[in-house]
Parts: C-alpha cells; sequence; structure tokens
C-alpha cells in the first residue's frame, strides 16, 4: 500500500499524535579530548543529522552564540556543548569534511550561527528543505515534516530553555538528539519515496478567507 502524504499538512492533525523520540544513546561533549574522541566515532558513519540550539534572548537588541551542536548517527548522538569549549579543531574538520552527508534543516541559519564562533569552510552539508520538494511537500518546518511523513509529533516544548545551563536536563538531550536525528530519518524517507514512487500526495485544500486573515494577522504581530 502507498504512503498517503500531504502537499501541506493540517496543524490540527499533529495534535494528536504520538511523540517520537530519539532512540538511542546520548552523549553530552563537554571537553576538548571528549570532542576529539567523538568526531573521530563520527567520522565512520555514512550520514549525519546536524542540528544547533542557542539560548534564547528575551530582550530586543541582544544576542547569544550557539550553545550546542547536536550531531547524530543513527544510534548515537553527541551534544557538543560549544558555550563551554568553543570549536575544537575536531568538530571543525568535521564540519569541513566534504566525503559525508550532514543533514539538517534550515542550514543557512545553523552554519551562519557556527561561524560566527568560529570561520570554516562548510563540508557536505545537505539541506532537507531544498529536497523535499521532489515528492511534492510544501511544509519545511521539522515538525510538520516528520508528522507528515512518519506520523508522529516532534515536541518543541524545550526550545526556549537555557542551553548555557550548568547540566542540560534529560528532556533538554532529548529535545536536542531527537531534532538531529530526525534530519536522517526524514532525509532517507524523502529519497526512499522519491526513488520507489511509492506514495500518494494529498493536495491541501485551499485556505479559508479567515484563516488566510489569521496568518496574515499573525505575521503583522511578529513584525
Amino acid at each position: 500500500m502507498k504512503k498517503n502524504i500531504y502537499s501541506k499538512i493540517d496543524k490540527k492533525l499533529i495534535t494528536d499524535m504520538p511523540q517520537v523520540l530519539f532512540p538511542g544513546k546520548i552523549v553530552v561533549i563537554s571537553t576538548v579530548p571528549e570532542a576529539d574522541r567523538a568526531v573521530e566515532i563520527l567520522m565512520r558513519s555514512d550520514l549525519l543529522g546536524l542540528d544547533t540550539e542557542t539560548k534564547p534572548v528575551f530582550k530586543r537588541g541582544h544576542t547569544n552564540k550557539v550553545g550546542l551542536l547536536q550531531v547524530s548517527t543513527r544510534e548515537l548522538c553527541f551534544l557538543f556543548r560549544l558555550n563551554i569549549i568553543g570549536i575544537p579543531d575536531s568538530v571543525a574538520t568535521l564540519l569541513e569534511n566534504k566525503d559525508i552527508p550532514l543533514i539538517g534543516l534550515s542550514l543557512h541559519d545553523d552554519v551562519l550561527a557556527l561561524r560566527k564562533r568560529r570561520e570554516f569552510t562548510p563540508g557536505n552539508f545537505v539541506d532537507l528543505q531544498k529536497i523535499v520538494g521532489k515528492i511534492g511537500i510544501e511544509d519545511l518546518s521539522l515538525q510538520k515534516l516528520y508528522a507528515n511523513l512518519f506520523h508522529q509529533k516532534i515536541s518543541k516544548r524545550q526550545r526556549l530553555t537555557n542551553w548555557e545551563a550548568k547540566e542540560l536536563t534529560e528532556k533538554q538531550q532529548g529535545y536536542a538528539a531527537t531534532d538531529a536525528w530526525a534530519c536522517i530519518m526524514l532525509y532517507e524517507e524523502i529519497n526512499r519515496l522519491n526513488d520507489t514512487q511509492d506514495y500518494n500526495l494529498i493536495p491541501s485544500p485551499e485556505p479559508k478567507e479567515e484563516e488566510v486573515k489569521e496568518e496574515v494577522l499573525a505575521e503583522e504581530i511578529k513584525q
């Protein structure tokens, strides 16, 4: 049976979906020697998922540097605490490698943030937002993409927590690892569906006039 996917998934469908969490091992990296060893392990992989987290700012005009870099295999995720160790040579080498695809979402923002900590030449980065259109999906957020393709919900409750805290909580670690790992899952599923054409694309209905007005108002408020 072919998989049903939507060109745009209704946010209401996501609410009742079961939550997904990274099922593998999470390792927090807080020293340069730990980072060096982690990179040795990661460089043996054929594919890596990547994401970053930054301590939120609630005062206009203030910004923080990226505090956490998550790099995941299918079974193991390393959380590099950049606010403590910066970007060591080994991590810079990983980010510049040309052989292993580094899969992420909205990578322009992640790379820009990382380069503010240390200049490097981006390696084999693959942005999911640039490939998902191959199977007709228009949504670009990680949560919507994962819900559409796997019918599971990625919780975003930890997004605005303190990523420079002395110790990261288990919930923070799980959230961070899930985002990086999910990029691998999405990349492989998008390519599988594109290769096999084993899916039915369900066009999204045109939004009602009231919904369009609500979206426009929301954007105005953000500005």
